[in-house]
């Protein structure tokens, strides 16, 4: 960790540069600051900067540099693993005023973009040219194409259109001594090592995003989305599986528990049925003669595998209904919770079942309640873990319930994040999911790009001595410890 200290100079060389408006030092202002959306870690940062051009980028970074003071990039502060909370005698350089959409190009589909614009307003402003951006995290409303970059963000119809990683062509970096880069291109692939991969997904490690070419899609003509009911998780998770099996890539496959349905009908009243032990969402896209085919040949697998209910969308505003809950179920929990931890662990799909009866097992083991609301068509899971802040040791049970969750998506030959990153949340876990000689690696390519560690120090990647201190219980993919899930 740096040794700098943020004096009143550097503050007014700041103000220098970005006028004073766009400096922040007073306590008030800076309490907006101290979390993302894992609130349970706070820290009060010194200072936070808002450039408004990659320019005031370039020179507030060379001007850290040059000091020797960390930065942090946020964007809308909605990320789930403390990935942008401040560090010490460091700044958070905000990039919430670089909002514009530079360019449309319809005709080649794509739209560049800076980085503090809103995922959500990319479709908004492709909509008239019968396009839209397809990675859509359930927090699209607000969250930032930076942040999506920062944490290789997804959403709800990545199962058939990709990652943010999927759907970027270009992006301007601008490293810690303040060169601008541009990594990727306007074609298929670009020559060279592929950095534009490396980056995405990164946390603002290797150098701060401030532009993206990302790519546009076609509006598919027809969309329908089914809703199945079953009596129990167990057998929707076992769907899941057979509709991939069955040669079926939905737009979406999304399930919900009981729990999750019951709190989300109440906020949002999407129609669904309260009684069913869990329920699938299914998106079909496309041509409508291909939607027709492929949603009669759902309905007979879902039936198959024990949906005792199926409803189908009738209207554009009910489809949206139904998504309008699956996309509220977040903040639909924090009206039965006083806290809650969402987990962010990824497993293969045949798994499902499985590891969904392990978690209710470990949940009533330590004394707590999980509701179930995840990415099943990509075994992206998110079980939010409720607890309540107040009752002493209450949050250490919940953290203790995510890390043994976390292991046990590793131990089924997953991985310990899908799309939220790893932040400060799952340093720990970093070092169960890759060995000692993997992290190294890691932190080479961190020296790479930033030999001072300035860039966002401490978190995504653990050091060694941290995974010594945690004991370093790195376990092969695929090797399962539990002998009951052998046979899911």
């Amino acid at each position: 960790m740096s040794n700098a200290i943020i004096t009143q100079a550097f503050i007014n060389q700041c103000r220098t540069l970005l006028g004073k408006d766009n400096v922040i030092s007073d306590p008030e202002r800076l309490k907006v600051y101290e979390c993302d959306a894992l609130v349970a870690l706070r820290v009060m940062p010194q200072l936070v900067v808002l450039p408004e051009t990659v320019e005031q980028v370039q020179a507030l970074l060379k001007l850290c540099h040059h000091h020797g003071v960390p930065v942090v990039a946020r964007g809308a502060g909605t990320g789930l693993t403390g990935g942008s909370i401040s560090v010490e005698n460091g700044i958070v350089l905000g990039l919430s005023k670089m909002n514009n959409i530079l360019a449309l190009d319809p005709d080649n589909r794509t739209a560049r973009v800076q980085a503090g614009v809103r995922n959500l307003a990319i479709s908004e402003a492709a909509k008239i040219h019968g396009l839209y951006y397809a990675p859509d995290p359930s927090s699209q409303i607000a969250c930032t194409i930076g942040g999506n970059l920062a944490q290789n963000s997804g959403g709800v119809h990545c199962l058939k259109y990709g990652l943010t990683v999927h759907n970027v062509l270009q992006i301007k970096l601008v490293t810690m001594t303040g060169e601008l880069l541009t990594l990727g291109g306007s074609g298929l692939d670009a020559p060279g090592y592929d950095l534009l991969a490396v980056t995405i997904g990164s946390e603002g490690l290797l150098g701060i995003v401030v532009e993206a070419t990302v790519r546009l899609l076609p509006i598919q003509p027809c969309i329908q989305v089914l809703l199945a009911a079953f009596e129990n998780i167990e057998q929707a998770g076992t769907a899941v599986a057979a509709i991939i099996a069955g040669g079926l890539i939905p737009a979406g496959l999304e399930l919900m528990d009981n729990a999750a349905i019951r709190v989300t009908e109440a906020f949002v009243h999407a129609g669904y049925p309260v009684d069913a032990g869990a329920i699938l969402l299914c998106e079909l896209d496309g041509p409508e003669a291909q939607v027709e085919a492929d949603r009669q040949k759902a309905e007979q697998i879902l039936k198959t595998h024990g949906a005792v209910e199926i409803r189908l969308a009738e209207a554009a505003e009910q489809r949206k209904l139904f998504w309008a809950g699956r996309k509220a179920a977040f903040p639909a929990v924090g009206r039965i919770a006083a806290d809650y931890y969402c987990m962010d662990g990824t497993i293969p799909r045949k798994h499902l079942a499985g590891v969904l009866t392990r978690i209710n097992q470990l949940a009533e083991a330590l004394g707590l309640r999980v509701v179930n609301v995840f990415h099943a068509g990509d075994g992206n899971l998110h079980p939010l873990i409720l607890y309540d802040m107040s009752i002493p040791g209450d949050y250490d049970k919940a953290e203790l319930l995510g890390g043994q969750i976390l292991e046990l998506c590793v131990e089924v030959g997953g991985t310990i994040t899908g799309e939220h990153g790893v932040g400060l949340e799952k340093l720990k876990h970093m070092c169960v999911q890759f060995s000692a000689l993997e992290l190294e690696q890691f932190h080479r390519l961190k020296q790479a790009f930033d030999p001072k560690q300035l860039l966002n120090p401490g978190k995504a990647i653990p050091t060694l001595h941290r995974c010594a201190e945690f004991g370093h219980m790195h376990v092969h993919q695929g090797q399962l410890p539990f002998p009951d899930l052998e046979r899911f």
